[in-house]
């Protein structure tokens, strides 16, 4: 192969290809090696596969549904250039007898249209929105290697995995954000054998190049000059971006902050006191100062006093962590949520909205019973000794680390303090309890 990247050049003989590779297919899968005649994209994913543990007849497994589908969808930056993707590739799709997908950068279909003989016979191998083809899931497949090696792919016949997506040729080159580079998913043809020529893969390339310039043209959700954006989850100093100003308040002022802007309605002196100090002998003088200097801190106009209120609405990495959940949307939830709110913090008020919204995620964790975004919440500071949640990723994903640690965790719940269980561990806490400032 003179481009390593297409999977079968002009003047080859798809049916002698395709035996070639189902009798790779076959070697690797039970004895382990890959045979020359498999290009070395190819022979690297089936690699990864393996050591992902995915099965040759395994199957994609369907994860958002319904309202969290939806929900995801229309949050996802890619909802804005899939009009470019459908006039571009909706009518090749249709006219092809081919599929138009686009997936995530975790290789979730989001969108898979075009011809409905074709799309009926996707149904039978889960090829549909909301089902997870990533390489780590169900093995080569070109959206999925798209995204794990970040650049167009392209996978014919039996290249594929998983066995009943051999008679699958699909292109996918992934999409990035233009302004921080970061992959946002892919865009995806697949179908016939037809599609196995490179031009076929230069086309899903330019789709997905002028997709990236158009999302360049726009102006990215949320970021308008005009609307103050507050960041507090996963950090004891909260940041405040307004008017193109990036401001590191405080942590007064943070809680400040996040209680005003979670009341638009404005907060009274007295009841501003109340949720921030647990001591009742600060003043309303000691709180006045505070304003004073976070006025001044934000400019002019943005904080209003009798009651103290802001004058523009501000939106919150919190509120959108509420307003997902409110939705259904678990795992855009989840990949929202960066850290307990203002973890340092022991105003009254912060405590109770962080162990809330905490609580509310893991429920709807382990209410979702996703291995992944269960080991992602298990290993980090917040969730490492959460017992619940360990419990529920041991149920779903049963590998020796993962029993090892739930062992130690339930060892510890019944081991008295001073053997075994550090004295004043909280149990099933989801997060490491700082110390007050």
């Amino acid at each position: 192969m003179t481009d390593p990247w297409v999977a079968l050049e002009p003047g080859a003989d798809p049916a002698e290809r395709v035996r070639v590779l189902r009798r790779a297919h076959e070697t690797f899968t039970t004895a382990g090696t890959v045979p020359r005649p498999v290009r070395s994209v190819v022979a690297e994913s089936w690699r990864r596969s393996a050591r992902a543990g995915v099965g040759p007849d395994g199957t994609a497994s369907v994860e958002l549904t319904d309202g969290d589908l939806g929900a995801y969808r229309a949050e996802h930056p890619l909802a804005r250039v899939m009009p470019l993707f459908r006039e571009l590739l909706g009518t090749f799709a249709a006219d092809g007898e081919h599929l138009l997908a686009v997936c995530d950068a975790h290789g979730r279909l989001l969108w898979v249209e075009g011809h409905p003989a074709t799309r009926r016979r996707a149904d039978g191998m889960n090829f549909v929105p909301g089902a997870r083809w990533s390489e780590s899931a169900v093995g080569t497949n070109a959206p999925g290697t798209a995204v794990a090696v970040d650049r167009p792919v392209q996978v014919f016949a039996a290249e594929h995995f998983i066995r009943r997506v051999q008679p699958w040729t699909c292109a996918a080159a992934p999409v990035h954000d233009p302004r921080t580079g970061r992959v946002l998913g892919a865009v995806d043809i697949t179908g016939g054998d037809g599609l196995a020529h490179p031009h076929s893969l230069g086309f899903v390339q330019a789709v997905a190049r002028a997709a990236e310039a158009q999302l360049a043209l726009l102006d990215p959700p949320g970021s308008a000059v005009d609307t103050p954006l507050l960041g507090a989850l996963g950090r004891d100093e909260a940041e405040f971006v307004l008017d193109g100003r990036r401001i590191r308040l405080s942590r007064r002022h943070s809680e400040i902050l996040v209680l005003l802007a979670r009341h638009p309605e404005g907060l009274s002196g007295d009841e501003l006191l109340c949720a921030l100090y647990a001591d009742e002998s600060v003043t309303p003088v000691t709180l006045r100062a505070e304003l004073a200097r976070l006025r001044r801190l934000l400019g002019p106009g943005l904080l209003a006093s009798r009651p103290y209120r802001l004058t523009a609405a501000v939106e919150s990495d919190v509120t959108v962590v509420e307003r997902r959940l409110r939705a259904g949307a678990v795992m855009a939830a989840a990949e929202a949520y960066t850290g307990p709110l203002l973890p340092g913090s022991q105003a009254p008020a912060i405590v109770r909205l962080r162990d809330r919204l905490a609580a509310e995620l893991r429920t709807a964790l382990v209410a979702h019973r996703d291995p992944d975004l269960l080991a992602d919440w298990a290993h980090t500071p917040w969730g490492e000794d959460d017992l619940e949640v360990w419990r529920a990723l041991a149920a779903v994903r049963p590998t020796a680390p993962v029993r090892s640690r739930l062992a130690t965790l339930e060892a510890e719940l019944t081991a008295p303090a001073g053997r075994g269980r550090p004295p004043g561990r909280a149990r099933g806490a989801t997060w490491l309890q700082r110390p007050p400032a």
